[in-house]
């Protein structure tokens, strides 16, 4: 036996302020979404938004459905959008945000299981990293330079 430590690199920000002005509106566009979301049964928003290499933003925010597992995350949104819309556009960055009804949330929201496994798909497809920021209603930004940072060991189509 072996024991492997693993790593994932962050870089931290105290606010909006330290981000470039690309990024700033980068995360405009996500709160911008955010705000637009169907929430009504977890009154939990949030909103993503991708910049394409092409300059283009592409957003996307939750979908609820009273039968649950019918509604949607904003990260799968937006990047499902941006490949029917864009299918040879890589994607340069993605920024989420969240709000809840129910309370200040004041620490970054990362994308859940499902969104970071479609994550890691388009990143493999596209042969190229994506950065990942996320962030809550207010706090600190954290920003991935990969996928892989949130997701060591995902399953990818290399594997298949």
């Amino acid at each position: 036996m072996r024991n492997l430590n693993i790593r994932s690199h962050f870089e931290e920000y105290q606010d909006i302020s330290e981000l470039s002005k690309d990024d700033q509106e980068l995360y405009r566009n996500a709160v911008e979404a955010r705000d637009k979301a169907y929430a009504p049964y977890s009154e939990f928003s949030v909103g993503a938004a991708l910049r394409l290499e092409n300059g283009l933003i592409v957003s996307g925010n939750n979908q609820e459905n009273a039968a649950y597992p019918s509604g949607m995350c904003a990260e799968r949104v937006a990047v499902w959008s941006a490949l029917s819309q864009y299918p040879d556009v890589k994607i340069k960055k993605l920024f989420i945000t969240a709000r809840s009804e129910k309370k200040e949330v004041k620490r970054p929201v990362s994308p859940c299981g499902s969104c970071r496994q479609t994550l890691a798909e388009y990143e493999t497809r596209q042969k190229q990293p994506m950065e990942v920021y996320f962030t809550g209603e207010t706090g600190i930004i954290l920003k991935a330079a990969s996928v892989r940072d949130l997701l060591p060991f995902m399953f990818d189509n290399t594997l298949l």
